[in-house]
């Protein structure tokens, strides 16, 4: 009896190892994965620029006289005709009073001497009591000039931007008495390389939008003009654009501004990233191309491709992929033809 329980311990000990211990599948290796698409992006350039009013108005009296009247407050909007100023009309409504006797005054001396034409009045007389006429006329004409310009109105809707002088202060024809902003349309002013000013300057496919630093909102800008010579300093070109006044945040001329113009490609190419390329011992390039299985297990396709490289540093495919295929974003190099693994959805799965 001893000999038999000898006999089959010794059995167990001398059994195959694999016969004493269950066969454990080796794990599937995760990839991350990556879905083939055109690239719809396009290539955007970045520019600061400056806010200025549509146009920038210095007004001033075509008459010299005291201001009596001041309405307009800096930072105000005013509309088209509305009072900026008034001198004191009095010596104006004086000066076209007396031109207007005067020309009374001229027409019954002329009438007299019509009256005795041809009798004592010599036609020397007359002529010169025409010419008395006519330099009356153009005394009265110069005095309702000056009564009308007496007034300074606002030539557009505007914002007053500054007030020069004080209320009450005598000041001389052609002094700038306020800054009136037009700011029915808002301008941008962006320095652009003489570069990017020749080949996008006619493109249609290069959209341009306007940011502010307090909003993420892109507003469209058209181009309106722009220097048609290039600065002495950098070689770049001023360029104009044109942006109807947004409702929500309050701009300002000097304002900072981001434009954004994008080019947009009409071929719109399959761009895949430089860790996606496997480069094979005969220089081939491949990538992995991910077959789908069961669920999110599937197998690798190593699949030769031709590329072009980008100025961003990615690949343009120009053979070897169609759009909607997945493939392997990194680690390509450690991969096979044929091997099975599973797609990577997070470190908890």
């Amino acid at each position: 009896m001893r000999f038999l329980i000898a006999l089959a311990a010794t059995a167990l000990l001398t059994a195959p190892l694999s016969a004493q211990t269950p066969e454990v599948d080796a794990p599937i290796r995760p990839v991350q994965l990556i879905t083939v698409a055109p690239d719809t992006n396009g290539v955007i350039r970045q520019f600061f620029g400056q806010i200025v009013a549509r146009q920038t108005v210095d007004l001033a009296f075509q008459v010299a006289g005291q201001i009596v009247e001041f309405p307009a407050i800096e930072g105000e909007e005013i509309a088209n005709g509305a009072l900026i100023a008034e001198l004191d009309m009095e010596p104006f409504e004086l000066q076209l009073d007396q031109a207007r006797l005067q020309l009374d005054q001229a027409e019954r001396t002329l009438e007299r001497l019509n009256q005795l034409s041809g009798t004592a009045a010599s036609q020397v007389s007359i002529d010169d009591a025409q010419t008395a006429v006519s330099l009356a006329e153009i005394a009265v004409r110069n005095a309702e000039y000056s009564l009308e310009h007496a007034t300074l109105s606002a030539p557009f809707d505007g914002l007053i931007a500054a007030r020069n002088v004080a209320n009450f202060t005598t000041v001389a024809a052609g002094t700038a008495v306020v800054r009136v902003h037009d700011m029915s349309e808002l301008r941008i002013e962006i320095d652009v390389p003489e570069i990017l000013f020749q080949r996008g300057g006619t493109d249609p496919n290069v959209t341009l939008s306007a940011r502010f630093p307090t909003s993420d909102i892109l507003y469209p800008l058209e181009i309106r003009e722009f220097d048609a010579q290039a600065s002495a300093v950098g070689q770049t070109f001023r360029l104009t654009l044109g942006l109807p006044r947004p409702e929500g945040p309050t701009v300002l001329p000097g304002s900072s501004v981001t434009v954004l113009a994008e080019l947009n490609l009409e071929d719109t190419a399959l761009i895949i990233p430089t860790s996606a390329i496997h480069i094979a011992n005969d220089g081939s390039l491949h990538t992995m191309v991910f077959v789908p299985g069961d669920g999110d297990i599937g197998t690798i396709e190593q699949r030769a491709v031709e590329l072009a490289a980008t100025r961003e540093g990615a690949f343009r495919v120009l053979s070897g992929l169609e759009a909607g295929e997945e493939i392997v974003l990194t680690g390509v190099n450690a991969l096979e033809d044929g091997l099975t693994v599973r797609r990577f959805t997070g470190f908890a799965n």
